[in-house]
């Protein structure tokens, strides 16, 4: 099966039903279907040929979904960027790729314009709004308002359906390469375990270039579901408002999101029964907004996860688990494998900290055009057919077989002699009323090797440095403890919404020099 047959198959099922509400539009199954398959033609008929790769560079919005399923239904590759890049990081994708085409928005096209001035293989640029258009550039409008009597065969499920950009060590973004094949197989997974259905309304107000917000809108076509996109969480309480009214069942959040939603004073529980389950990902979520929300939202399931861009989603803690293992994120997804293994590859036994492996046709096809790269993250694994995909995380299971993320490689801090997990400060420090966000990092010290620093973002001006170091001593090891406390009104985030560690060490670094 490819990806675009999720929407086809919705829209014969379910032609009628609504499958999209983004700001004022909805579009049913049918009206997305079509609208797709005639931008498809659009793009086929401007020269873009199977395989070419298609750049979506939209916000959140009707024209992007449809946007998706047409490169895919045109047997292109997909690779949704932020809207929030700037000209030089788009340019760099736009050429690493070799993109043939760029669909935008009027309001990005001065961006985009200086991005495809130094990308020599885009001949393709779709316009979406009503911008006056850069001449040869194609209004998005006209191309969906064109008759489509059909299009041609677009390929198969071993294809590549994506190139989703991750950041990369060496400060350019790596294409991670999925196949139709890789990607149904994850939201097949995904949709299993959630127990998604065709009656259930997911809002989403994750960017649609981030993963997780992409696969929202496919796991919706594929069981039939509605979609309700927003551009942002930046006003809460009018993501509530939306979610009352549209009567949603599904939430996907981050912890940043969680933090937000947790301040809220007139948020009472019960206050939102249509819910049906709330997920997490990107980072896991501090157990006292775990606990938190399960008393906000008594009647969702909520799903704690753990996953990374090079194969989709890793592990998932199911609900009935939630309290009686708050730290962990889980078990494999259902068709999958993961398991903690040495620097050798050996299977660890419980308790023993490792890094994360995981099996299973979910896991990427490698980085474009990066062999390095592929062969560090794709290694031989336990049968002589198969690499698996080592992700960089250290992890350790429980005598039951549940994961507990420790940390990446490159942020243990070792102090002392000892090795510290900067997450597992983290999780105190959220546990302290008045601390709304909170990172770990490690800073120079000439005795200690590296010292522990708290970046704390807090409610208001009443909590002190020596209230968080108090708090820290109750709860951890003296090793663990930090030595230095920083108030911050706030940190960095990646386009994903989770705090930007490496841009707050430099940061530190920086303003020490």
């Amino acid at each position: 099966m490819r990806v675009e047959q999720f929407l086809t198959e919705s829209a014969a099922a379910w032609p009628d039903k609504t499958a999209l509400v983004a700001g004022d539009r909805r579009l049913s199954f049918r009206e997305l279907d079509e609208a797709s398959t005639r931008l498809a033609a659009a793009l086929l008929g401007a020269g873009v040929v199977r395989g070419d790769r298609v750049v979506v560079f939209l916000d959140n919005c009707a024209e992007a979904v449809i946007a998706i399923f047409a490169t895919l239904k045109a047997g292109a590759v997909l690779s949704p960027i932020n809207p929030s890049t700037k000209s030089d990081k788009l340019a760099y994708i736009l050429n690493n790729c070799r993109a043939a085409a760029l669909v935008t928005s009027g309001r990005l096209g001065t961006v985009a314009q200086k991005a495809i001035a130094e990308a020599p293989s885009v001949h393709t640029v779709v316009v979406a709004d009503g911008a006056a258009l850069t001449p040869g550039w194609i209004s998005f409008a006209d191309a969906v308002a064109r008759p489509c009597d059909g299009l041609p065969f677009a390929g198969i499920e071993l294809d590549l359906a994506m190139l989703i950009y991750t950041s990369g060590s060496t400060g350019h973004p790596k294409g991670v390469m999925m196949t139709h094949q890789n990607v149904v197989a994850a939201a097949t997974s995904i949709t299993t375990y959630l127990e998604s259905r065709a009656d259930d309304v997911v809002l989403s107000v994750l960017p649609l270039s981030f993963d997780y917000g992409l696969y929202q809108a496919l796991m919706a076509a594929e069981v039939g579901a509605t979609l309700v996109l927003e551009k942002s969480f930046a006003f809460p309480q009018t993501i509530l408002q939306k979610i009352d009214a549209e009567r949603v069942t599904g939430f996907p959040i981050v912890p940043t999101m969680a933090a937000l939603l947790l301040q809220m004073k007139n948020l009472a529980p019960g206050s939102l029964p249509s819910l049906r389950y709330i997920t997490n990902t990107a980072a896991a979520l501090p157990v006292a907004h775990v606990l938190r929300l399960t008393e906000l939202f008594p009647q969702a399931l909520l799903y704690s996860m753990y996953g990374l861009t090079e194969c989709k989603r890793c592990t998932y803690l199911p609900p009935q688990q939630l309290l009686q293992r708050p730290g962990s994120v889980g078990i494999a997804i259902p068709g999958t494998e993961a398991y903690v293994a040495d620097d050798a590859g050996t299977r660890l036994p419980p308790g023993e900290v490792g890094e994360l492996v995981i099996r299973g046709p979910h896991v990427m096809k490698g980085y474009w055009e990066n062999p390095e790269a592929t062969a560090r993250a794709l290694r031989p694994g336990p049968f002589s057919w198969e690499n698996v995909l080592y992700t960089g995380d250290l992890f350790r299971c429980d005598d039951a077989g549940f994961l507990y993320f420790v940390g990446r490689k490159d942020d243990i801090i070792k102090t002392r002699g000892e090795k510290v997990s900067p997450k597992e400060v983290e999780n105190v420090l959220h546990a302290l009323p008045g601390v709304k966000e909170a990172a770990v990092i490690g800073v120079e010290d000439p005795v200690l090797g590296a010292a522990i620093k708290a970046l704390v973002v807090a409610d208001d001006g009443s909590l002190t440095a020596q209230d968080v170091i108090r708090h820290c001593a109750r709860h951890l090891e003296d090793f663990m403890v930090p030595k230095h406390v920083e108030f911050r009104d706030a940190l960095p985030k990646s386009d994903n919404g989770k705090i930007d560690r490496r841009a707050l060490a430099a940061a530190v670094l920086e303003a020490a020099e």
